[in-house]
C-alpha cells in the first residue's frame, strides 16, 4: 500500500494495522544518529512510545507537535552518537520552568537529578508519556516568564549567589524553624504525637545544615573561586588540602541526600502540610515556614548539584591538563 512521505513525514493512517509498528520501527532504524522522523496518526500513538522504549531502549526522543483530536503528530529524533538521555538536573539547569512539573510529580530534580526522566518515572509508577508532554509545554510559555540563566553565570558568581541569597535565608530561617517546631510540639504532641517526630527531626535539619554551610563557605567555594581566578588570570593552580575537587563535592551532594531525606520525611509526616482542624496560629506558621524551606532548598541544592559543582569539577580537569 502506498504511504504519503514527504521530508521524512509518514502518515500511519495509510498503513494497514499489521504494518504500522514495523514499518515505523524500520523507519526509524533507518535514520542516522540526530536525524527526526515525523508520524502522523488519527489517535494517540503511546503504545508506540512504549515499544520503542522496550526494543530501542534509551536512543530516541519524542515529542508531540500536535494532540488531537483529529490528529496527533509526533516527532521522534534518534540521539546523536554517544550522547546520553538528560537526566533530570540536566533538564532543570537548562530550563529551571520544567522543575516545576517535577514538584508536581513528586519527581527528584535536585538529590535525585542524577536520573533520567525514564527511570524516575518508572520508580514511581508514573506514565512517562504524560510526564514528558508537560514539560514540552514549557517550551511555549511567554517570554516574561524567560527562566534566570543560573547556567550562564560563571562559577564564582554563582558561588557569591548562593551564599547571598540561599545560604542567608537558611541562616535567617533555621532560628524560627526550631522555635516553633518546639513550641507547636509542646502545646499539641498529646493529640498530634506525629509532632513528637517532627521537633526532632528539625532539630537534625537545622544541625545538619549549620555544619554544612560553613564546608561549602569556608572551604569549597573558596576554591572553587581561586580556579575561575587562575583560569581568568592563567596563575598556575595551588593544590587544595583535599586533593580532587571532587572528594568534597561528593561529601556536600552526601550531605545534601541527607537534608533532603529528612524533608521528605517532614512531608509525610505532615500529610504535605495538611493542618488539622485544632491547628493554631503558631502551628499554621510552622506548617508554611517548612514548606517554603523545603521550596528554597530545592533550588539551592539544584544550583549546587546540577550546576555549580558539575561546572567546577571539569574547569579544575581543564586546569590541570
Amino acid at each position: 500500500m502506498a504511504t504519503a512521505t514527504t521530508d521524512n513525514i509518514l502518515d500511519v493512517t495509510l498503513l494497514e494495522p499489521r504494518q504500522k509498528h514495523p514499518t515505523i520501527f524500520a523507519r526509524f532504524d533507518a535514520l542516522d544518529k540526530g536525524e527526526s522522523l515525523t508520524i502522523h496518526n488519527d489517535h494517540d500513538p503511546k503504545p508506540l512510545y512504549y515499544q520503542l522504549v522496550g526494543e530501542r531502549g534509551n536512543s530516541f526522543n519524542w515529542e508531540y507537535l500536535e494532540q488531537g483530536p483529529d490528529w496527533w503528530k509526533v516527532k521522534i529524533s534518534k540521539h546523536p552518537a554517544g550522547e546520553p538521555k538528560a537526566t533530570l538536573g540536566q533538564i532543570a539547569a537548562k530550563d529551571i520552568r520544567k522543575a516545576q512539573v517535577f514538584k508536581k510529580y513528586g519527581l527528584d530534580f535536585c538529590c535525585g537529578g542524577k536520573k533520567t526522566l525514564d527511570q524516575a518515572c518508572a520508580e514511581k509508577g508514573l506514565d512517562v508519556v504524560a510526564v514528558e508532554k508537560e514539560l514540552q509545554q514549557t517550551d511555549h510559555l511567554a517570554a516574561s516568564t524567560r527562566p534566570i540563566p543560573y547556567q550562564d553565570w560563571s562559577s564564582d558568581f554563582l558561588a557569591d549567589y548562593i551564599v547571598n541569597t540561599h545560604h542567608s535565608y537558611v541562616k535567617r530561617v533555621l532560628p524560627d524553624l526550631r522555635h516553633y517546631a518546639a513550641k507547636v510540639q509542646r502545646v499539641h504532641g498529646d493529640r498530634h504525637p506525629e509532632l513528637n517526630t517532627i521537633q526532632p527531626l528539625v532539630e537534625a535539619l537545622a544541625n545538619e545544615l549549620s555544619a554544612h554551610l560553613v564546608k561549602e563557605e569556608q572551604i569549597l567555594f573558596p576554591y572553587i573561586k581561586e580556579l575561575v581566578a587562575v583560569k581568568n588570570h592563567k596563575d598556575g593552580i595551588t593544590a587544595s588540602r583535599f586533593g580532587s575537587i571532587e572528594n568534597p563535592v561528593h561529601m556536600m551532594e552526601h550531605e545534601h541526600d541527607t537534608a533532603g531525606n529528612i524533608l521528605e520525611q517532614l512531608r509525610q509526616l505532615t500529610d504535605d502540610y495538611t493542618l488539622p482542624a485544632d491547628a493554631c496560629a503558631s502551628y499554621d506558621l510552622l506548617y508554611r515556614m517548612l514548606s517554603e524551606f523545603e521550596e528554597d532548598l530545592h533550588l539551592h541544592v539544584h544550583l549546587e548539584n546540577n550546576i555549580l559543582f558539575p561546572a567546577a569539577i571539569d574547569l579544575e580537569k581543564s586546569l590541570l591538563n
